[in-house]
């Protein structure tokens, strides 16, 4: 078996991004990276009709490099990362959840039902929002570059497949929940502490059900961590691939900004 610094990682973006999103991240990882589009985005063909979690894991899962991977995926790439664990659980050696939704209540669900319906509505003014919501005017320097980066990504989307794949994005928390304690492999769930719709209690909410979870909250972050704090991913992704090493050198992890919570269940 190979060993785990030939292990490629494996990203999988969110709702509406592609797999450029992950450059800053893959820079500052010094491992094999493998950057894959979704279906319905990048240069990946359009969806042309309503799909699911399970079909969208499923087209992934025949683009994975050979053998074990280490898993990582942001918003709704974190559910396909999710499903794939379980489906696919001899290939994964490691599962991180980016900014990850999880078994969202009554309201939470609403709201983004609200945005789904907006964005059919009013395709370009939903992009202004969701803009406005991963970066606000005047948090940072880079704010508004960061922000005109990932517009031109957002407006590149066919609208019809944008509104198939966030329909999956919409509800796929609720249907991967009962599965998530399949989950067997090092599993980290980390968001941003200022994040409004993949909020910490979410990634609490994963480490709940995913029985040897960690959980990371980066302050002071928002929902774009991949583009905002590649520092803190590239940290956290490194800690958890060594996970098994560690332990068995009883070595403490390296410190970063972020702040970790244990789960055992």
């Amino acid at each position: 078996m190979r060993e785990d610094n030939d292990v490629p990682v494996v990203l999988l973006h969110g709702v509406g991004l592609d797999r450029s999103v992950w450059g800053r991240v893959e820079q500052r990882l010094g491992r094999p990276t493998v950057a894959l589009d979704l279906p319905g985005h990048g240069e990946q063909p359009a969806l042309t009709s309503p799909t699911t979690l399970a079909e969208m894991a499923a087209d992934v899962a025949i683009r994975l490099p050979a053998g074990p991977v280490h898993l990582v995926g942001f918003s709704l790439g974190a559910l396909v990362a999710q499903r794939l664990t379980v489906d696919q659980p001899g290939r994964v050696r490691s599962l991180t959840c980016v900014s990850s939704v999880a078994e969202r209540t009554d309201e939470e669900a609403a709201a983004v039902q609200a945005r789904l319906d907006g964005a059919a509505r009013d395709f370009a003014g939903s992009m202004d929002r969701a803009l406005d919501r991963w970066f606000p005017a005047g948090e940072a320097e880079e704010t508004a570059a960061w922000r005109e980066e990932t517009r031109a990504v957002l407006l590149a989307n066919d609208p019809d497949s944008y509104l198939h794949a966030y329909a999956v994005f919409a509800t796929g928390d609720r249907d991967i929940a009962a599965r998530l304690p399949e989950i067997s492999v090092p599993a980290l769930a980390i968001t941003g502490e200022l994040d409004p719709g993949s909020t910490p209690e979410m990634s609490r909410r994963l480490a709940r059900r995913i029985p040897d979870a960690e959980v990371a909250i980066v302050p002071g972050a928002r929902h774009m961590l991949p583009v905002t704090h590649p520092d803190d991913l590239a940290d956290r992704l490194e800690n958890l691939i060594d996970l098994r090493a560690r332990n068995s050198t009883s070595t403490s992890p390296s410190s970063t900004p972020s702040t970790t919570e244990r789960s055992r269940t």
